[in-house]
Protein backbone atom coordinates (compact mmCIF):
# COMPACT_ATOMS: atom_id res chain seq x y z
CA UNK A 1 0.00 0.00 0.00
CA UNK A 2 2.84 2.34 0.88
CA UNK A 3 4.58 1.52 -2.39
CA UNK A 4 1.42 2.23 -4.38
CA UNK A 5 0.93 5.51 -2.53
CA UNK A 6 4.47 6.60 -3.31
CA UNK A 7 4.02 5.64 -6.96
CA UNK A 8 0.84 7.70 -7.23
CA UNK A 9 2.44 10.64 -5.46
CA UNK A 10 5.49 10.40 -7.71
CA UNK A 11 3.30 10.27 -10.81
CA UNK A 12 1.41 13.38 -9.75
CA UNK A 13 4.66 15.19 -9.00
CA UNK A 14 6.00 14.32 -12.45
CA UNK A 15 2.76 15.55 -14.06
CA UNK A 16 3.24 19.02 -12.58
CA UNK A 17 7.05 19.11 -12.82
CA UNK A 18 8.11 18.52 -9.24
CA UNK A 19 6.97 17.86 -5.66
CA UNK A 20 7.18 21.52 -4.60
CA UNK A 21 4.79 22.52 -7.37
CA UNK A 22 2.54 19.58 -6.58
CA UNK A 23 2.28 20.61 -2.93
CA UNK A 24 1.26 24.16 -3.81
CA UNK A 25 -1.23 22.99 -6.44
CA UNK A 26 -2.87 20.49 -4.09
CA UNK A 27 -3.21 22.98 -1.24
CA UNK A 28 -4.58 25.74 -3.48
CA UNK A 29 -6.99 23.20 -4.96
CA UNK A 30 -8.25 22.33 -1.48
CA UNK A 31 -8.76 26.02 -0.67
CA UNK A 32 -10.76 26.52 -3.86
CA UNK A 33 -12.74 23.40 -2.99
CA UNK A 34 -13.86 24.57 0.46
CA UNK A 35 -16.86 26.48 -0.85
CA UNK A 36 -17.79 23.59 -3.12
CA UNK A 37 -17.59 21.12 -0.24
CA UNK A 38 -19.71 23.38 1.93
CA UNK A 39 -22.41 23.91 -0.70
CA UNK A 40 -22.27 20.25 -1.71
CA UNK A 41 -22.94 19.32 1.90
CA UNK A 42 -26.07 21.48 1.95
CA UNK A 43 -27.21 19.82 -1.26
CA UNK A 44 -26.65 16.34 0.17
CA UNK A 45 -28.42 17.23 3.42
CA UNK A 46 -31.39 19.05 1.85
CA UNK A 47 -33.86 16.34 2.80
CA UNK A 48 -32.31 15.71 6.24
CA UNK A 49 -32.28 19.42 7.14
CA UNK A 50 -35.88 19.86 6.02
CA UNK A 51 -36.87 17.01 8.32
CA UNK A 52 -34.69 18.17 11.24
CA UNK A 53 -35.81 21.80 11.26
CA UNK A 54 -39.15 21.61 9.45
CA UNK A 55 -37.99 23.99 6.70
CA UNK A 56 -38.81 24.41 3.00
CA UNK A 57 -36.73 24.38 -0.19
CA UNK A 58 -36.60 28.16 0.06
CA UNK A 59 -34.92 28.01 3.47
CA UNK A 60 -32.49 25.35 2.24
CA UNK A 61 -31.54 27.65 -0.62
CA UNK A 62 -31.05 30.51 1.85
CA UNK A 63 -28.33 28.50 3.61
CA UNK A 64 -26.24 28.65 0.42
CA UNK A 65 -27.21 32.22 -0.38
CA UNK A 66 -26.18 33.48 3.08
CA UNK A 67 -22.53 32.49 2.75
CA UNK A 68 -22.32 33.97 -0.73
CA UNK A 69 -24.03 37.23 0.24
CA UNK A 70 -21.55 38.08 2.99
CA UNK A 71 -18.77 37.39 0.51
CA UNK A 72 -20.13 40.12 -1.74
CA UNK A 73 -19.89 42.64 1.11
CA UNK A 74 -16.20 42.13 1.87
CA UNK A 75 -14.95 40.89 -1.50
CA UNK A 76 -13.38 44.09 -2.79
CA UNK A 77 -11.49 44.73 0.44
CA UNK A 78 -9.98 41.26 0.30
CA UNK A 79 -8.72 41.90 -3.23
CA UNK A 80 -6.84 44.98 -2.06
CA UNK A 81 -5.28 42.89 0.71
CA UNK A 82 -4.25 40.25 -1.81
CA UNK A 83 -2.24 42.86 -3.71
CA UNK A 84 -0.53 44.30 -0.62
CA UNK A 85 -0.08 41.79 2.25
CA UNK A 86 1.39 38.34 2.84
CA UNK A 87 -1.09 36.20 0.92
CA UNK A 88 -0.28 32.80 2.37
CA UNK A 89 -0.77 34.08 5.93
CA UNK A 90 -4.07 35.66 4.89
CA UNK A 91 -5.11 32.37 3.34
CA UNK A 92 -4.50 30.12 6.35
CA UNK A 93 -6.21 32.58 8.71
CA UNK A 94 -9.21 32.53 6.38
CA UNK A 95 -9.36 28.73 6.35
CA UNK A 96 -9.13 28.67 10.15
CA UNK A 97 -12.17 30.96 10.42
CA UNK A 98 -14.01 28.75 7.94
CA UNK A 99 -13.30 25.66 10.06
CA UNK A 100 -14.63 27.28 13.22
CA UNK A 101 -17.79 28.40 11.42
CA UNK A 102 -18.32 24.90 10.05
CA UNK A 103 -17.97 23.42 13.54
CA UNK A 104 -20.54 25.88 14.88
CA UNK A 105 -22.90 24.77 12.13
CA UNK A 106 -22.48 21.17 13.23
CA UNK A 107 -23.63 21.92 16.78
CA UNK A 108 -26.50 24.19 15.74
CA UNK A 109 -29.49 24.06 18.05
CA UNK A 110 -31.86 25.49 15.46
CA UNK A 111 -32.20 26.84 11.94
CA UNK A 112 -31.26 30.39 12.96
CA UNK A 113 -27.98 29.21 14.48
CA UNK A 114 -27.17 27.19 11.37
CA UNK A 115 -27.97 30.17 9.14
CA UNK A 116 -25.67 32.42 11.21
CA UNK A 117 -22.79 29.95 10.85
CA UNK A 118 -23.32 29.94 7.09
CA UNK A 119 -22.96 33.71 7.03
CA UNK A 120 -19.53 33.35 8.66
CA UNK A 121 -18.50 30.92 5.92
CA UNK A 122 -18.71 33.78 3.43
CA UNK A 123 -15.20 34.83 4.46
CA UNK A 124 -13.83 32.04 2.24
CA UNK A 125 -15.82 33.31 -0.72
CA UNK A 126 -14.48 36.80 -0.06
CA UNK A 127 -10.80 36.00 0.49
CA UNK A 128 -10.03 32.62 -1.05
CA UNK A 129 -10.75 33.48 -4.69
CA UNK A 130 -8.68 36.69 -4.97
CA UNK A 131 -5.73 35.27 -3.04
CA UNK A 132 -5.61 32.02 -5.02
CA UNK A 133 -5.83 33.92 -8.33
CA UNK A 134 -2.98 36.22 -7.30
CA UNK A 135 -0.81 33.31 -6.14
CA UNK A 136 -1.50 31.39 -9.34
CA UNK A 137 -0.21 34.29 -11.40
CA UNK A 138 3.03 34.51 -9.40
CA UNK A 139 3.69 30.79 -8.99
CA UNK A 140 3.11 29.66 -12.59
CA UNK A 141 4.07 30.92 -16.05
CA UNK A 142 1.50 32.24 -18.49
CA UNK A 143 1.89 29.50 -21.09
CA UNK A 144 1.02 26.73 -18.60
CA UNK A 145 -1.72 28.36 -16.53
CA UNK A 146 -4.54 26.64 -18.39
CA UNK A 147 -3.12 23.23 -17.50
CA UNK A 148 -2.28 24.21 -13.91
CA UNK A 149 -5.68 25.81 -13.40
CA UNK A 150 -7.15 22.48 -14.47
CA UNK A 151 -5.42 20.78 -11.54
CA UNK A 152 -6.37 23.52 -9.07
CA UNK A 153 -10.00 23.72 -10.13
CA UNK A 154 -10.24 19.94 -10.03
CA UNK A 155 -10.09 20.53 -6.30
CA UNK A 156 -13.41 22.35 -6.51
CA UNK A 157 -15.06 19.40 -8.24
CA UNK A 158 -13.45 16.79 -6.00
CA UNK A 159 -14.29 18.67 -2.82
CA UNK A 160 -17.86 19.26 -3.96
CA UNK A 161 -18.15 15.55 -4.67
CA UNK A 162 -16.66 14.72 -1.26
CA UNK A 163 -19.05 17.16 0.34
CA UNK A 164 -21.96 15.37 -1.28
CA UNK A 165 -20.66 11.82 -0.82
CA UNK A 166 -19.16 11.83 2.66
CA UNK A 167 -21.73 14.20 4.10
CA UNK A 168 -24.53 12.19 2.51
CA UNK A 169 -23.23 8.97 3.99
CA UNK A 170 -22.65 10.49 7.43
CA UNK A 171 -26.18 11.90 7.34
CA UNK A 172 -27.41 8.33 7.74
CA UNK A 173 -25.98 8.56 11.29
CA UNK A 174 -26.66 12.24 11.99
CA UNK A 175 -26.49 15.34 9.81
CA UNK A 176 -24.22 17.01 12.40
CA UNK A 177 -21.30 14.75 11.50
CA UNK A 178 -21.54 16.07 7.94
CA UNK A 179 -20.47 19.51 9.17
CA UNK A 180 -17.99 18.39 11.81
CA UNK A 181 -15.81 16.28 9.50
CA UNK A 182 -15.35 19.32 7.25
CA UNK A 183 -14.33 21.41 10.26
CA UNK A 184 -11.60 18.90 11.10
CA UNK A 185 -10.45 18.80 7.46
CA UNK A 186 -10.27 22.60 7.44
CA UNK A 187 -8.06 22.64 10.53
CA UNK A 188 -5.63 20.20 8.90
CA UNK A 189 -5.55 22.37 5.77
CA UNK A 190 -4.81 25.42 7.93
CA UNK A 191 -1.73 23.73 9.37
CA UNK A 192 -0.52 22.60 5.95
CA UNK A 193 -0.87 26.09 4.45
CA UNK A 194 0.89 27.78 7.35
CA UNK A 195 3.83 25.38 7.34
CA UNK A 196 4.47 24.48 3.70
CA UNK A 197 3.32 27.18 1.23
CA UNK A 198 5.87 29.99 0.68
CA UNK A 199 4.95 33.56 -0.17
CA UNK A 200 6.07 34.11 -3.78
CA UNK A 201 7.51 37.37 -5.03
CA UNK A 202 5.13 39.32 -7.24
CA UNK A 203 6.07 38.35 -10.76
CA UNK A 204 8.84 36.29 -9.18
CA UNK A 205 10.57 33.02 -9.99
CA UNK A 206 9.33 30.86 -7.16
CA UNK A 207 9.90 27.49 -8.80
CA UNK A 208 12.51 28.43 -11.36
CA UNK A 209 12.11 29.38 -14.98
CA UNK A 210 9.47 26.80 -15.71
CA UNK A 211 7.00 28.14 -13.23
CA UNK A 212 7.75 31.58 -11.96
CA UNK A 213 7.93 33.69 -15.08
CA UNK A 214 5.43 36.48 -15.53
CA UNK A 215 4.29 38.40 -18.57
CA UNK A 216 7.43 40.41 -18.85
CA UNK A 217 9.33 37.25 -19.92
CA UNK A 218 7.79 37.71 -23.34
CA UNK A 219 10.43 35.92 -25.36
CA UNK A 220 9.93 32.71 -23.38
CA UNK A 221 6.14 32.74 -23.37
CA UNK A 222 4.12 31.13 -26.13
CA UNK A 223 1.11 33.43 -25.84
CA UNK A 224 3.20 36.60 -25.70
CA UNK A 225 5.28 35.41 -28.64
CA UNK A 226 2.09 34.86 -30.65
CA UNK A 227 0.93 38.41 -29.89
CA UNK A 228 4.27 39.81 -31.03
CA UNK A 229 4.41 37.60 -34.13
CA UNK A 230 0.92 38.66 -35.23
CA UNK A 231 1.79 42.31 -34.61
CA UNK A 232 -1.37 42.88 -32.59
CA UNK A 233 -1.72 46.44 -31.35
CA UNK A 234 -2.68 47.39 -27.81
CA UNK A 235 -5.45 49.78 -26.82
CA UNK A 236 -3.46 53.00 -26.20
CA UNK A 237 -5.86 54.43 -23.61
CA UNK A 238 -5.55 51.26 -21.50
CA UNK A 239 -1.75 50.89 -21.52
CA UNK A 240 -0.48 51.61 -18.00
CA UNK A 241 2.69 53.69 -17.71
CA UNK A 242 3.23 53.20 -13.97
CA UNK A 243 2.62 50.24 -11.66
CA UNK A 244 -1.02 50.22 -10.48
CA UNK A 245 -0.08 48.70 -7.11
CA UNK A 246 -0.62 51.94 -5.20
CA UNK A 247 -3.74 53.06 -7.06
CA UNK A 248 -7.08 53.28 -5.24
CA UNK A 249 -9.75 50.61 -5.30
CA UNK A 250 -12.10 52.99 -7.10
CA UNK A 251 -9.55 53.46 -9.86
CA UNK A 252 -8.98 49.69 -10.10
CA UNK A 253 -12.72 49.02 -10.47
CA UNK A 254 -13.00 51.57 -13.25
CA UNK A 255 -9.95 50.25 -15.08
CA UNK A 256 -10.80 46.54 -15.08
CA UNK A 257 -14.35 47.28 -16.25
CA UNK A 258 -12.95 49.10 -19.29
CA UNK A 259 -11.44 45.84 -20.54
CA UNK A 260 -14.08 44.44 -22.88
CA UNK A 261 -13.01 40.81 -22.61
CA UNK A 262 -13.08 41.01 -18.83
CA UNK A 263 -16.64 42.37 -18.79
CA UNK A 264 -17.83 39.63 -21.16
CA UNK A 265 -16.17 36.96 -19.00
CA UNK A 266 -17.73 38.39 -15.85
CA UNK A 267 -21.22 38.15 -17.34
CA UNK A 268 -20.63 34.68 -18.80
CA UNK A 269 -19.18 33.46 -15.51
CA UNK A 270 -22.20 34.83 -13.66
CA UNK A 271 -24.56 32.86 -15.89
CA UNK A 272 -22.48 29.69 -15.50
CA UNK A 273 -22.19 29.86 -11.73
CA UNK A 274 -25.89 30.67 -11.44
CA UNK A 275 -26.74 27.31 -12.98
CA UNK A 276 -23.90 25.45 -11.24
CA UNK A 277 -24.96 26.67 -7.78
CA UNK A 278 -28.57 25.70 -8.35
CA UNK A 279 -27.45 22.31 -9.62
CA UNK A 280 -25.25 21.68 -6.61
CA UNK A 281 -28.02 22.64 -4.21
CA UNK A 282 -30.89 20.62 -5.67
CA UNK A 283 -29.33 17.79 -7.75
CA UNK A 284 -29.75 15.15 -5.04
CA UNK A 285 -33.31 16.25 -4.30
CA UNK A 286 -34.12 16.10 -8.03
CA UNK A 287 -32.74 12.58 -8.44
CA UNK A 288 -34.53 11.27 -5.36
CA UNK A 289 -37.89 12.78 -6.21
CA UNK A 290 -37.81 12.13 -9.94
CA UNK A 291 -36.65 8.52 -9.95
CA UNK A 292 -37.83 7.64 -6.42
CA UNK A 293 -34.45 6.30 -5.33
CA UNK A 294 -32.75 6.19 -1.95
CA UNK A 295 -30.34 8.78 -0.56
CA UNK A 296 -27.42 6.35 -0.88
CA UNK A 297 -28.14 5.56 -4.53
CA UNK A 298 -28.65 9.22 -5.40
CA UNK A 299 -25.32 10.11 -3.80
CA UNK A 300 -23.59 7.31 -5.73
CA UNK A 301 -25.04 8.52 -9.03
CA UNK A 302 -23.88 12.06 -8.26
CA UNK A 303 -20.38 10.64 -7.72
CA UNK A 304 -20.43 9.01 -11.16
CA UNK A 305 -21.56 12.25 -12.77
CA UNK A 306 -18.88 14.11 -10.84
CA UNK A 307 -16.18 12.02 -12.53
CA UNK A 308 -17.28 13.59 -15.80
CA UNK A 309 -16.77 17.07 -14.37
CA UNK A 310 -13.31 16.06 -13.18
CA UNK A 311 -12.39 14.81 -16.66
CA UNK A 312 -13.48 18.10 -18.21
CA UNK A 313 -11.59 20.13 -15.63
CA UNK A 314 -8.32 18.26 -16.15
CA UNK A 315 -8.49 18.14 -19.95
CA UNK A 316 -9.89 21.52 -21.06
CA UNK A 317 -7.04 23.70 -19.83
CA UNK A 318 -4.45 21.33 -21.28
CA UNK A 319 -6.29 21.32 -24.63
CA UNK A 320 -6.41 25.12 -24.73
CA UNK A 321 -2.69 25.42 -23.92
CA UNK A 322 -1.90 22.87 -26.65
CA UNK A 323 -3.91 24.84 -29.21
CA UNK A 324 -2.22 28.11 -28.22
CA UNK A 325 1.14 26.44 -28.79
CA UNK A 326 0.00 25.74 -32.34
CA UNK A 327 -0.94 29.30 -33.10
CA UNK A 328 -4.60 29.50 -32.04
CA UNK A 329 -4.41 32.66 -29.95
CA UNK A 330 -8.07 32.60 -28.87
CA UNK A 331 -8.04 28.91 -27.95
CA UNK A 332 -8.71 29.43 -24.24
CA UNK A 333 -11.97 31.23 -24.85
CA UNK A 334 -12.90 28.98 -27.77
CA UNK A 335 -12.62 25.93 -25.52
CA UNK A 336 -14.48 27.61 -22.64
CA UNK A 337 -17.37 28.81 -24.81
CA UNK A 338 -17.73 25.44 -26.53
CA UNK A 339 -17.72 23.69 -23.15
CA UNK A 340 -20.70 25.79 -22.03
CA UNK A 341 -22.67 24.79 -25.14
CA UNK A 342 -21.75 21.11 -24.79
CA UNK A 343 -22.93 21.13 -21.17
CA UNK A 344 -26.25 22.74 -22.04
CA UNK A 345 -26.81 20.41 -24.98
CA UNK A 346 -26.37 17.20 -22.97
CA UNK A 347 -28.35 18.43 -19.95
CA UNK A 348 -31.48 18.64 -22.13
CA UNK A 349 -31.87 14.85 -22.68
CA UNK A 350 -30.74 14.21 -19.10
CA UNK A 351 -33.71 16.23 -17.85
CA UNK A 352 -36.27 14.96 -20.38
CA UNK A 353 -35.74 11.19 -20.20
CA UNK A 354 -37.56 8.94 -17.75
CA UNK A 355 -34.80 6.32 -17.89
CA UNK A 356 -32.32 6.72 -15.04
CA UNK A 357 -29.45 5.11 -17.01
CA UNK A 358 -29.88 7.45 -19.98
CA UNK A 359 -30.21 10.40 -17.60
CA UNK A 360 -26.95 9.56 -15.82
CA UNK A 361 -25.03 9.02 -19.09
CA UNK A 362 -26.27 12.32 -20.54
CA UNK A 363 -25.54 14.13 -17.27
CA UNK A 364 -22.04 12.60 -17.26
CA UNK A 365 -21.34 14.06 -20.71
CA UNK A 366 -22.85 17.39 -19.68
CA UNK A 367 -20.61 17.41 -16.62
CA UNK A 368 -17.53 17.03 -18.84
CA UNK A 369 -18.55 20.25 -20.56
CA UNK A 370 -19.39 22.07 -17.34
CA UNK A 371 -16.10 21.01 -15.77
CA UNK A 372 -14.17 22.20 -18.82
CA UNK A 373 -15.33 25.81 -18.61
CA UNK A 374 -13.28 27.33 -15.81
CA UNK A 375 -9.63 26.27 -16.35
CA UNK A 376 -9.18 28.00 -19.73
CA UNK A 377 -11.45 30.90 -18.77
CA UNK A 378 -9.62 31.59 -15.50
CA UNK A 379 -6.27 31.45 -17.27
CA UNK A 380 -7.59 33.92 -19.86
CA UNK A 381 -8.58 36.34 -17.09
CA UNK A 382 -4.96 36.55 -15.96
CA UNK A 383 -3.79 36.99 -19.56
CA UNK A 384 -5.72 40.24 -20.03
CA UNK A 385 -4.78 41.90 -16.72
CA UNK A 386 -1.62 43.60 -15.44
CA UNK A 387 0.01 41.37 -12.82
CA UNK A 388 -0.30 44.06 -10.13
CA UNK A 389 -4.08 44.03 -10.60
CA UNK A 390 -4.64 40.29 -10.28
CA UNK A 391 -5.66 40.50 -6.63
CA UNK A 392 -8.20 43.30 -7.17
CA UNK A 393 -9.49 42.15 -10.56
CA UNK A 394 -10.61 38.81 -9.14
CA UNK A 395 -12.90 40.21 -6.39
CA UNK A 396 -14.36 42.77 -8.80
CA UNK A 397 -15.33 39.89 -11.06
CA UNK A 398 -16.45 37.69 -8.21
CA UNK A 399 -18.45 40.43 -6.52
CA UNK A 400 -20.52 41.02 -9.63
CA UNK A 401 -20.79 37.29 -10.29
CA UNK A 402 -21.70 36.47 -6.70
CA UNK A 403 -24.99 38.34 -6.96
CA UNK A 404 -26.13 35.68 -9.42
CA UNK A 405 -24.64 32.91 -7.30
CA UNK A 406 -26.33 34.14 -4.14
CA UNK A 407 -29.68 34.39 -5.87
CA UNK A 408 -29.50 31.01 -7.61
CA UNK A 409 -30.73 28.69 -4.80
CA UNK A 410 -33.59 31.04 -3.96
CA UNK A 411 -34.59 31.50 -7.60
CA UNK A 412 -34.46 27.74 -8.26
CA UNK A 413 -36.55 27.09 -5.16
CA UNK A 414 -39.13 29.79 -5.91
CA UNK A 415 -39.53 28.79 -9.56
CA UNK A 416 -39.84 25.10 -8.66
CA UNK A 417 -42.53 25.90 -6.11
CA UNK A 418 -44.45 27.95 -8.69
CA UNK A 419 -44.17 25.28 -11.39
CA UNK A 420 -45.08 22.35 -9.15
CA UNK A 421 -48.72 21.28 -9.66
CA UNK A 422 -50.80 22.41 -6.72
CA UNK A 423 -51.74 18.98 -5.47
CA UNK A 424 -50.55 17.12 -2.45
CA UNK A 425 -50.38 13.56 -1.18
CA UNK A 426 -50.36 10.91 -2.49
CA UNK A 427 -48.57 12.60 -5.43
CA UNK A 428 -46.28 14.89 -3.46
CA UNK A 429 -43.05 13.26 -4.64
CA UNK A 430 -44.04 13.54 -8.29
CA UNK A 431 -45.09 17.13 -7.68
CA UNK A 432 -41.64 18.11 -6.40
CA UNK A 433 -40.01 16.28 -9.30
CA UNK A 434 -42.12 18.07 -11.90
CA UNK A 435 -41.37 21.51 -10.49
CA UNK A 436 -37.61 20.94 -10.22
CA UNK A 437 -37.31 19.35 -13.67
CA UNK A 438 -39.08 22.24 -15.37
CA UNK A 439 -36.99 24.69 -13.39
CA UNK A 440 -33.72 23.12 -14.53
CA UNK A 441 -34.88 23.13 -18.16
CA UNK A 442 -35.62 26.84 -17.95
CA UNK A 443 -32.33 27.63 -16.22
CA UNK A 444 -30.34 25.89 -18.97
CA UNK A 445 -30.79 29.14 -20.87
CA UNK A 446 -28.01 30.54 -18.68
CA UNK A 447 -25.47 28.04 -20.07
CA UNK A 448 -26.37 28.75 -23.69
CA UNK A 449 -26.18 32.51 -23.11
CA UNK A 450 -22.77 32.16 -21.45
CA UNK A 451 -21.32 30.09 -24.28
CA UNK A 452 -22.65 32.41 -26.95
CA UNK A 453 -21.29 35.50 -25.18
CA UNK A 454 -17.79 34.04 -24.90
CA UNK A 455 -17.63 32.86 -28.51
CA UNK A 456 -19.11 35.98 -30.11
CA UNK A 457 -17.76 38.77 -27.90
CA UNK A 458 -14.93 37.74 -25.57
CA UNK A 459 -13.03 35.63 -28.11
CA UNK A 460 -12.90 38.54 -30.57
CA UNK A 461 -11.69 41.17 -28.10
CA UNK A 462 -9.25 38.86 -26.28
CA UNK A 463 -6.16 39.18 -28.57
CA UNK A 464 -5.93 42.98 -28.34
CA UNK A 465 -6.63 42.90 -24.60
CA UNK A 466 -3.74 40.46 -24.17
CA UNK A 467 -1.55 42.79 -26.21
CA UNK A 468 -2.62 45.68 -23.97
CA UNK A 469 -1.70 43.77 -20.81
CA UNK A 470 1.70 42.89 -22.26
CA UNK A 471 2.31 46.49 -23.31
CA UNK A 472 1.37 47.64 -19.81
CA UNK A 473 3.82 45.20 -18.25
CA UNK A 474 6.54 46.46 -20.59
CA UNK A 475 5.79 50.13 -19.91
CA UNK A 476 5.59 49.78 -16.13
CA UNK A 477 8.78 47.74 -16.05
CA UNK A 478 10.54 50.40 -18.10
CA UNK A 479 9.27 53.05 -15.68
CA UNK A 480 10.50 51.00 -12.72
CA UNK A 481 13.94 50.69 -14.26
CA UNK A 482 14.13 54.40 -14.95
CA UNK A 483 13.27 55.09 -11.30
CA UNK A 484 16.21 52.99 -10.20
CA UNK A 485 18.49 55.47 -12.00
CA UNK A 486 22.13 55.21 -11.17
CA UNK A 487 21.57 52.09 -9.09
CA UNK A 488 20.74 50.10 -12.23
CA UNK A 489 23.92 51.28 -13.90
CA UNK A 490 26.16 49.59 -11.35
CA UNK A 491 24.51 46.20 -11.59
CA UNK A 492 26.73 43.32 -12.56
CA UNK A 493 26.05 42.55 -16.27
CA UNK A 494 24.96 39.02 -15.35
CA UNK A 495 22.23 40.42 -13.11
CA UNK A 496 20.79 42.84 -15.63
CA UNK A 497 17.40 41.80 -17.01
CA UNK A 498 17.06 41.05 -20.69
CA UNK A 499 15.74 43.87 -22.91
CA UNK A 500 11.99 43.82 -23.28
CA UNK A 501 10.51 43.13 -26.74
CA UNK A 502 8.71 46.10 -28.19
CA UNK A 503 4.94 45.71 -28.40
CA UNK A 504 2.81 47.74 -30.75
CA UNK A 505 0.48 50.40 -29.41
CA UNK A 506 -2.18 51.64 -31.80
CA UNK A 507 -1.94 55.29 -32.65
Amino acid sequence: MTTNGRAIRGGLADAVDGPARMRVIVLLALVVGLEGASNGTIGALAVALKQAFGITNLQVGLLVTASTAIGIVVMLVSGTLADRVNRTRLLWITVLIWSVAMALGGISAGYGWLLASRVALGVVVAVGGPVVASLMGDFFAQHERGRIYGFVLAGEGICTALGVLVSGWLAAITWRLSFLWLAVAGLLLTLALARTVPEPACGGDTFGASAGSDRRDCANDTLAAAVIAQRLSAHPHLVLQESPEGRSLRWAVGYVLKIRTNVALIVASAFGYFFYTGLGTFAVALLRSRFRISQTLAISLIAIIGVGALIGTLCAGRLADWLIGRGYLGARLGVAGSAFLVAGGFFVPALLTDNVVIAVVAAFLAAIGLGGVNPPMDAARLDIMHSRLWGRAEPIRTTLRSGFTAAAPLVFALVSMQLAPQRRAPGQVATASTGLTQTFLIMLTALFLAGTLILTVARRSYPRDVATALASEEATERHRRSQRGAKAAVLDPADRPEPLPRLRVAE
